[in-house]
């Protein structure tokens, strides 16, 4: 029975996924967007609960990376057709840039499939990643909904500039695949020697989000690539 409760909770990260395209395709982004961010702690607890229990099976590995290819691959790159076809209202694009352009959003989707199966065979990332991870990538995408529906910075111009929306395409589409060592939040212990970029990385992202509430989401993915970085062997 125990050895079902992580595919159970990875099944509920593919349930929000699925609710959340629902919701993009209802344009309502910012329900959707939450119900990513249930998905991510889903999937975060998955893994951790396969490790508490001493389960793991390969059928739950590989239903893991399909659950997240809705989650965290197909869930971003709707939102960013979204997100380019409401850019496009008032930017004076002609046909055929302004009905086309919007399905570059869909490149996300494409390198993070990619991303998903190199991982998947990747024996170098047990401890640590290397290119971005598809969660963090869709954390940011999903925080561009969540920013302008609580804009007090003004950003809501800048996220809906098509040329902005551009690069972060093509930037996290290549970030997905790159041979780019990242760390990850995974703590065999909690003493401080070992885990300093973890620490110093959840400290300042706890700052940055109460000084500046969702907008704190990209400078902290920003932060987190900066970090790895600075020290790209950590494990």
């Amino acid at each position: 029975m125990k050895k079902n409760i992580p595919n159970f909770i990875t099944c509920l990260n593919l349930l929000c996924g699925c609710l959340a395209i629902y919701f993009i395709f209802q344009q309502e982004l910012v329900t959707a967007a939450y119900l990513v961010v249930i998905a991510a702690v889903l999937d975060f607890m998955d893994g951790m609960v396969a490790r508490v229990l001493h389960v793991y099976s390969e059928i739950g590995k590989q239903l893991d990376s399909l659950a997240d290819m809705v989650s965290f691959g197909f869930v971003p790159g709707a939102v960013m057709l979204q997100l380019f076809s409401r850019s496009l209202e008032s930017n004076g694009f002609t046909e055929p840039v302004a009905s086309m352009l919007p399905f570059l959003g869909f490149l996300i989707t494409i390198f993070s499939a990619l991303r998903l199966a190199k991982f998947n065979i990747d024996t170098r990332q047990t401890t640590s990643f290397i290119g971005v991870p598809t969660p963090a990538c869709t954390m940011l995408i999903i925080s561009f909904p969540l920013i302008m529906a609580n804009d007090s910075f003004g950003l809501t111009e800048v996220i809906l500039n098509p040329y902005f929306l551009i690069g972060i395409t093509l930037l996290f589409s290549y970030l997905l695949v790159a041979e780019l060592p990242l760390f990850a939040l995974k703590f065999k212990t909690f003493a401080w020697k070992g885990n300093e970029i973890r620490f110093i990385f959840l400290g300042l992202a706890i700052i940055f989000f109460l000084a500046l509430n969702f907008a704190a989401i990209p400078i902290t993915i920003a932060l987190y690539i900066l970090l790895s970085l600075i020290k790209p062997s950590v494990s």
